[in-house]
């Protein structure tokens, strides 16, 4: 056995059912869960039509590339989104279509970690768990950069030492922050891309909650742009991750992106056709269809943002929370330890959340995710207001 798999903590969700064992929430309150952040709004007709109309397409094994289409499809919408100057990236070159962000956000780490030496890949902490195991089995070692209140719940970057910097393979971004909504401004980017440079590590940026925000006015920057800006048009060093599952509300399609730099493309392309994760060709197309509009995308912020708007109203005062900028997370501090939160809010109300502590690394204090919990709005607007009056009554009733 592959002894890497020994230093794999626990998922978050089997140290919740662990945490949860043993609770009988009260018979007459339907469960609502905050607990997990898996889109409920309903799929696109546009996307699930697709897929059934291009069902005879099982017959041919699809290209680990995509199809010529979709990869065009892909490049059209990033320079859309990020302003990104005309035909900067090549369909053929710079874009790679994945199943999902989760497994290419694993892979990339195998790709570009080289195991000689003592390799370092740095992560925000709070994290995606997935980050950490790919580190460990990639055999490097990870670092977690602590995302506090104090500094806008983004990592202190100046406080990396350049020891740290020059073992560093892989960097790990994800704005807007799971869980914090935090979004990396341009400069902190820009200052990124050129330590990189220096120092020769690869930046990856999951910004799978780019398409959530709540001013309509202000998108997220992304990582592509920010390169851009500054000249970088072949993006070196630069790779970002993309999903229909949060923007299109699709997650059951596993549909992604990876796109950026030609030569770690290429070799993430290598690593995926021994991999096998080609894109199914129903897939593909309905991929197509949800990457050219954007009316769907429009009303599914304004759906998270009535729900933003109902349930800070309904616990304003009543436990210390900051409205995001972007993602559907609420962070709020907890009066009480987080677990006991947790466990106390469903044995009493029958609202799941997540203990924040689950999903950052430290004891005590040190743990940016202490005394304070995860949030999902991703309930019916009536089951979110429901929510935040039960977990109104279990706070004032501490």
């Amino acid at each position: 056995m592959n002894g890497d798999l020994e230093k794999l903590q626990p998922y978050p969700f089997e140290k919740l059912a662990k945490l949860n064992k043993g609770v009988e929430p009260p018979v007459g309150l339907s469960p609502i869960s905050l607990s997990i952040g898996e889109p409920k709004h309903p799929t696109p007709g546009l996307i699930t039509e697709e897929v059934i109309s291009h069902l005879h397409g099982l017959s041919v094994y699809p290209a680990t590339k995509g199809s010529a289409s979709l990869r065009t499809a892909i490049a059209a919408w990033l320079e859309r989104r990020f302003s990104l100057p005309a035909e900067s990236l090549n369909p053929s070159r710079h874009i790679l279509p994945v199943n999902g962000t989760r497994e290419a956000l694993f892979a990339i780490a195998q790709t570009v970690v080289n195991r000689r030496g003592s390799p370092l890949v740095l992560m925000p902490n709070p994290f995606y768990q997935i980050y950490e195991g790919a580190a460990y089995l990639a055999g490097a070692e990870p670092v977690y950069l602590n995302c506090n209140e104090a500094n806008g719940f983004i990592p202190d970057f100046d406080a990396v030492d350049a020891t740290t910097w020059e073992r560093c393979h892989l960097l790990y971004l994800c704005s807007p922050s799971n869980p914090t909504g935090a979004v990396i401004g341009i400069e902190t980017l820009q200052k990124l891309i050129r330590l990189a440079n220096k120092y020769g590590f690869v930046i990856a940026a999951d910004e799978c909650y780019s398409e959530i925000y709540l001013d309509e006015t202000q998108p997220p920057i992304g990582l592509l742009q920010a390169a851009a800006q500054m000249g970088n048009t072949d993006y070196k060093r630069c790779i970002v991750f993309h999903s229909l599952s949060k923007r299109s509300n699709a997650p059951g399609l596993r549909s992604g992106f990876v796109a950026g730099d030609a030569k770690i493309i290429d070799a993430f392309f290598r690593y995926r056709t021994y991999h096998g994760c080609a894109m199914p060709p129903a897939t593909q197309a309905a991929s197509i269809k949800a990457w050219g509009d954007e009316k769907h995308v429009a009303e599914n912020r304004r759906l998270y943002r009535e729900k933003f708007n109902a349930v800070l109203q309904i616990l304003d005062g009543v436990l210390e929370v900051e409205r995001p900028k972007a993602g559907f997370y609420l962070w709020p501090k907890t009066p009480i330890p987080d677990p006991e939160f947790a466990r106390g809010l469903l044995e009493q109300q029958n609202v799941a959340v997540l203990p924040g502590s689950y999903l950052s690394r430290g004891e005590g204090d040190e743990n940016p995710g202490h005394n304070r919990i995860r949030m999902a709005l991703v309930a019916p607007l009536d089951e979110c207001i429901n929510a935040a009056h039960r977990i109104k009554q279990f706070v004032e009733n501490l």
